[in-house]
């Protein structure tokens, strides 16, 4: 039998490595299109970006774990097509047949549609290139804007402040991670990123970008300029569904699958960024674009690929870390939640927990640790928990497990 994983970031690394563990003896192809080894996102806008570590310490395995494991690694190759029919997928002009198909395609930056997008100096945060050159850009930039205050954005501000520069973020929200976190907590955020000197152009969206074959500025929807000679794009991505599409899956804000992974089509998965998956808890299909689901529902696919069924039901989580601050946010929360806050949130200690009807939804730490799976049981019982208990932080968060 033969596997082929479509897709070579980190949930393909982790769905061949799962299928191998599993047991599976066949063969395993794991294609992609960048010419690294696989490797992790998270370090790009942090300590690659920074210099702190190399490109190379970012990789999902060690010099030689492919060959050990019996996983063909093909990079800096193109899956063209995919014929469900026939069962095969077309790697440039060769035509490689399969048995279990995995597509682990993941999702491209959003591109900026306005005049003056394509100027030189414009950059998006992707790949280990794309974090090369733009920490190679901001050690000579005089300023940096960084259009878009969501993860992406945040991250990257902090961190190129950290090198030193002239950092201004500008986003249409009020606050940084405003759609994600809400206003109270994303003040939190505005409130870190000024006392670290980050100039905030926060209730304004970006018209155009000005400049002479290199950008010089952005000019802001209401008229006035901000001056940079380097400008950092993040506003969101896109999951790369069109192998899908072609094939004729079933797309919808990601290729479509169900509990277990599976497409409707027999023997074909799909997972991370690119998979919109049912998630039995919230009833409906979620997509999901952070680290710990590309690492974990990546190894659920490899397994559910090759026989050993299992149903994805972890609650969603991600992490971030901005100057000297750690925040991590586990469960989903819905844009109309309420949110309670316990603790310090001037002092930037603090935890966050969003409620709807009572029952706790998601929660966020900040510079509190260790505490991540009382919040997980929090979500999961599903008891109903009272504001003043929420916020009240001599009640032990183990008693919130039972209900308060």
């Amino acid at each position: 039998m033969t596997l082929v994983v479509v897709g070579a970031g980190l949930a393909g690394a982790k769905a061949a490595e799962a299928a191998r563990a599993t047991g599976f003896a066949g063969r395993v192809l794991l294609v992609g299109e960048e010419h690294s080894p696989p490797y992790e996102r998270p370090p790009l806008s942090k300590q690659v970006l920074k210099g702190e570590k190399p490109p190379e310490s970012a990789r999902v395995h060690p010099e030689g774990f492919y060959d050990e494991q019996r996983i063909e690694l093909r990079t800096g190759e193109r899956v063209t097509g995919l014929d469900l029919a026939d069962r095969t997928v077309h790697v440039g002009d060769e035509v490689v047949p399969y048995d279990r198909l995995v597509l682990a395609t993941g999702a491209r930056p959003r591109r900026l549609g306005i005049p003056g997008a394509d100027l030189e100096g414009v950059h998006y945060l992707r790949t280990v290139e794309d974090s090369v050159r733009l920490a190679e850009a901001a050690r000579s930039a005089g300023r940096v804007a960084v259009v878009g205050g969501g993860w992406i954005g945040s991250e990257v501000a902090a961190s190129l402040r950290q090198l030193g520069a002239d950092v201004v973020v500008v986003d249409p929200m009020p606050t940084p991670l405003h759609g994600v976190l809400g206003p109270e907590v994303g003040a939190s955020f505005a409130q870190l990123h000024k006392a670290h000197g980050v100039q905030l152009r926060m209730g304004v969206g970006v018209a155009s970008l000005r400049g002479s074959g290199r950008v010089d500025g952005v000019v802001l929807a209401d008229g006035s300029t901000e001056a940079a000679d380097v400008v950092v794009v993040g506003v969101g991505a896109l999951p790369n569904t069109e192998l899908a599409e072609a094939a004729g899956l079933a797309v919808d804000n990601g290729v479509v699958v169900d509990e277990r992974l599976q497409t409707a089509v027999p023997g074909v998965l799909a997972t991370g960024d690119v998979a919109s998956a049912f998630h039995p808890r919230y009833g409906r299909h979620v997509r999901v674009e952070h680290w710990a689901n590309a690492l974990n529902q990546g190894a659920a696919a490899g397994r559910n690929a090759v026989g050993e069924p299992e149903v994805y039901d972890r609650l969603p989580y991600f992490y971030s870390d901005q100057y000297d601050l750690g925040m991590e946010y586990v469960g989903l929360a819905g844009r109309d939640d309420s949110v309670t806050v316990r603790g310090d949130r001037e002092g930037l200690q603090f935890l966050a927990f969003y409620h709807r009807d009572g029952r706790v939804t998601a929660a966020l730490t900040v510079n509190v640790w260790d505490v991540v799976d009382d919040l997980k049981a929090i979500i999961t019982t599903g008891w109903e928990v009272d504001e003043g208990v929420l916020a009240d932080p001599d009640i032990p968060l183990n008693d919130l497990r039972g209900g308060g």
